[in-house]
């Protein structure tokens, strides 16, 4: 553990020991419960204070270390005066929060509440929920909530930097529209999805190395997937271009903006979409010829010699074919390629084209088989057919990532009264994914750092956040003291002490 004093690392040693030797032997007999206290008493201690959430405050000190919150308060101001809280403060706090295993605004009563978490923070008072509220509500236009993200992405790229050289050689950019309901009757700015669903349509740009989300943007319900992504892909073309050498774009069809492929193709991005089966390019896929099709193999499909676990019967499949249900079932994928010049394009592109072979059955008994065409438009010549089809499926995490922004980090709420200010709640409660990603890029365990960036948010919180911890105010110095081990306290410790001497350049 690099930089970790010698006595803390006997410490976590023999706490690790210890753990170790209560968990062994658990196949003894016993013949009563495990679980048998009895004598269970409580106290208030009159002289040691602790938090649950130990690890936010070194979230802060990673915030202060990379720029972030100079770069807020510089990038937002929609506060006349201070009184007495900074734009960062807010952003913060709100960020913390989630951090901290909050839900929604109401939980910041909970932590102005805990004193050990405020002086953890070295704050006097934190914004109750009605202030956070109200500095939302500030947030009167588009342009407004871009200042912050504008402001985070600034701090970006000197965490960018930290990765080696090899691994900023290619960023995916995914683009991602999700639906945000809501019950709410006087929400300015929600509408009508096509679902029938009330609510709001934000529209999530991010960088599929990291999983971060670069540029969040609230839209009515009613707003159709693809309304004012190309401004917001283009941003964030501009930013990753500043860190890593090439950069595509990939998404569904709802993001195959044809009128851009020329000047993307022009300015060198490198990009796979999905692109809708239209009944012409349905009718070239057809009038292909047999020999250019190659059948698809799927990873999970992998077909290498060697031993492999057994598998449980498809319980679901068994459970269609007794009780006589329809049934589609995939019987083999088969891949080609094809040029195509979209209407609104004046060169050809190369579309890949899967051919689904699929039977309909109804019990055991097969009704018909059925033919479908994918089709995937790329301006890459180098990556094989097979290649692209795995590539556009990577998409997939794309919206992984949504599901810790709508249930994990709950930033798509949308608590306020407008359609802006609930933009402006979503990109500051985003923060916390955001700054968990930042956590894990730099740190010295390099194969931690790849967990971390990869973690679930719900792990995370456990993992690194939720560490018991006493909290000591001396003259100089804010001191916490770890009151639990878990496996990753040393890797914890380690990159708190590696960041306490780091800082990172950023740009406005």
């Amino acid at each position: 553990m690099i930089g970790v004093k010698k006595k803390d690392r006997r410490t976590l040693k023999k706490r690790e020991v210890e753990i170790l030797d209560r968990l062994a032997n658990e196949h003894e007999f016993r013949s009563s419960p495990m679980m048998s206290a009895r004598n269970v008493a409580y106290e208030v201690s009159e002289r040691v204070e602790a938090t649950a959430w130990g690890g936010v405050a070194a979230m802060h000190q990673l915030a202060r270390s990379i720029g972030l919150v100079q770069a807020l308060d510089e990038k937002v101001q929609v506060l006349k005066i201070h009184k007495p809280y900074q734009e960062s403060d807010h952003a913060l706090n709100i960020a913390l929060n989630v951090l901290a295993g909050g839900t929604c605004l109401e939980d910041l009563e909970l932590r102005r509440r805990d004193v050990p978490y405020m002086n953890s923070l070295g704050a006097q008072r934190i914004p109750d929920p009605a202030t956070a509220g109200d500095l939302t509500r500030r947030f009167a236009a588009e342009a407004a909530v871009l200042n912050p993200m504008e402001a985070i992405n600034a701090v970006r790229l000197g965490v960018w930097n930290e990765r080696p050289a090899k691994e900023r050689r290619k960023a995916v950019i995914g683009t991602e529209g999700t639906l945000a309901p809501t019950t709410g009757e006087r929400k300015e700015g929600m509408g009508l999805s096509y679902k029938g669903i009330w609510g709001y349509h934000p529209l999530v740009v991010s960088l599929a190395n990291t999983r971060e989300a670069l540029y969040r943007v609230n839209r009515p319900g009613n707003a159709v997937s693809h309304e004012g992504a190309a401004a917001y892909m283009d941003r964030a073309v501009a930013l990753v271009r500043n860190a890593f050498k090439e950069v595509w774009l990939r998404g569904d069809t709802d993001f195959s903006l044809t009128k851009h492929f020329d000047r993307w193709t022009q300015e060198g991005l490198r990009f796979v979409f999905g692109i809708d089966a239209m009944k012409n390019r349905v009718d070239i896929a057809g009038a292909l010829e047999e020999r250019r099709w190659n059948f698809l193999v799927r990873r999970t499909q992998d077909l290498r010699p060697g031993k492999r676990r057994l598998r449980r019967d498809p319980v679901k499949e068994r459970i269609v074919k007794e009780r006589g249900y329809k049934n589609i079932r995939l019987e083999s994928e088969q891949v080609a390629e094809f040029s195509y010049r979209p209407g609104k394009c004046a060169r050809d592109y190369r579309v890949v084209v899967v051919r689904k072979n699929r039977s309909v059955e109804k019990g055991e008994t097969v009704l018909f088989d059925d033919i479908r065409y994918f089709f995937y438009i790329t301006n890459d010549m180098k990556m094989t057919a097979r290649q692209a089809v795995r590539f556009i499926n990577g998409r997939c995490d794309h919206e992984n990532d949504l599901e810790p922004l709508k249930n994990g980090i709950d930033a798509l709420r949308m608590p306020s009264g407008d359609l802006h200010s609930n933009g402006a709640y979503m990109v500051m409660a985003a923060l916390a994914w955001n700054l968990k990603a930042w956590y894990g890029i730099p740190m010295p365990d390099k194969k931690t750092g790849a967990e971390v960036v990869r973690m679930e948010f719900a792990r995370f919180l456990n993992g690194f956040m939720a560490l018991p911890a006493q909290v000591l105010k001396q003259a100089r110095q804010i001191k916490l003291r770890v009151l639990a081990w878990t496996p990753y306290v040393e890797s914890f410790l380690e990159m708190f002490t590696w960041m306490r001497t780091r800082r990172f350049a950023y740009r406005l």
